[in-house]
């Protein structure tokens, strides 16, 4: 048995994540701020046997305490949204990247045995793409005149179409907005330190994570949450782009034992590794998906023909790293998961805030 910290362990894959190590006979305490955006207005039902240590990232008092006695951190505390990134920036940064420096400081002081730091796909930017004629692509970014005109898919400079491919860890990282700076920052001061204090160290690149516990009020809380908040309320998914972009969707239970399997493997060490399910759904065709396991297919996405800053058009995981190394193989398909996440949202009270998020991106001007 393991006593393990989990930072952001009140949240919703740090609560599964917990459920899985304590199954699995890990000693388990959860630090969380658990900040209204978030939690307000829910009940959040915290796994029988851990312990809570209510604090923010930069409290390096009250986390030190809570570290004492762990032998390993999962460090998933984290803002999360790419939209809201782009105006709060002071906001993400200090909790991301600050709460990072200062969980480590406090590592440094109580050496633990394995850390392990929930990344993004986000910082991959775009993912892989290739020409017809076979040639792989890493370095692709939409031009804004582009996007302006409706051309939502990347091309090469000659105006030619581009295919998109599963994207590895190989892949040169491309920041595209705040919250992706920050998640790479992280991940490599994570396992830079790791390196230094000789610690085995682990980056989980997270894909897109969905199930039951999402935060259904917190418009940045994910896709599929979004949908099935505006949905629950009467109201159509909204879309923006042309709905066609593509995006790999991870099960939380899936996820939660990859991070239990980074904690246990000693191969891992040292390593990003994709957390994903492998497979490429479009955003509509998952909004469509979501209509009919929740009864309500006359409420088809509304397409929104805009983009915001900050957004790729498609990115989804090559897992065969998190195989080799982690024996890592998802067992939730996303369309086969679809019915025990809709009885969890219609059990649980949700307020659309949607448009709220979206007129805020507008008045800044990072929708256009």
């Amino acid at each position: 048995m393991t006593k393990v910290l989990i930072t952001g362990g009140g949240g919703f894959i740090g609560r599964h994540v917990a459920e899985e190590l304590l199954e699995a006979g890990h000693e388990v305490v959860l630090y969380d701020a658990m900040i209204d955006q978030v939690h307000a207005g829910t009940e959040v039902k915290l796994p029988e046997g851990a312990r809570l240590v209510r604090g923010d990232m930069r409290e390096a008092e009250k986390l030190e305490g809570a570290l004492k006695g762990c032998e390993a951190v999962l460090h998933l505390a984290a803002e999360v949204g790419v939209g809201q990134s782009m105006y709060e920036i002071a906001r993400y940064v200090g909790a991301n990247d600050l709460g990072t420096a200062v969980l480590l400081e406090a590592i440094a002081k109580h050496p633990v045995k394995k850390l392990v730091v929930a990344s993004s796909m986000s910082v991959y930017g775009e993912g892989y793409y290739r020409t017809p004629s076979g040639q792989v692509n890493e370095t692709v970014r939409r031009n804004v005149a582009d996007l302006r005109a409706g051309r939502w898919e990347p091309v090469t400079e000659n105006g030619v179409a581009l295919i998109p491919v599963a994207t590895t860890e190989s892949k040169r990282v491309d920041l595209a907005s705040i919250y992706a700076l920050t998640k790479y920052q992280q991940e490599q001061a994570v396992l830079i330190f790791g390196k230094a204090y000789d610690i085995p160290s682990v980056a989980l690149r997270l894909f897109n994570v969905f199930g039951a516990g999402q935060a259904l009020s917190n418009p940045y809380t994910g896709v599929l949450a979004n949908f099935a908040s505006r949905i629950a309320n009467g109201q159509a998914p909204t879309i923006f782009e042309d709905g066609e972009q593509k995006r790999d969707f991870v099960h939380v239970r899936d996820v939660a034992r990859a991070f239990r399997l980074a904690l246990e493997s000693d191969a891992a060490a040292g390593h990003v590794i994709n957390v994903g399910s492998g497979n490429a759904y479009t955003i509509s065709d998952v909004a469509r998906l979501l209509a009919k396991a929740m009864d309500a297919e006359h409420l088809q996405p509304e397409i929104l023909g805009k983009f915001r800053a900050g957004d790729i058009r498609n990115c989804f995981a090559d897992i065969g790293k998190a195989r080799a190394l982690l024996s890592f193989e998802p067992q939730h398909r996303l369309e086969d998961s679809l019915g025990p996440f809709v009885d969890w949202v219609r059990q649980s009270p949700s307020t659309d805030n949607g448009s709220r998020m979206r007129q805020q991106l507008e008045e800044r001007g990072l929708v256009t």
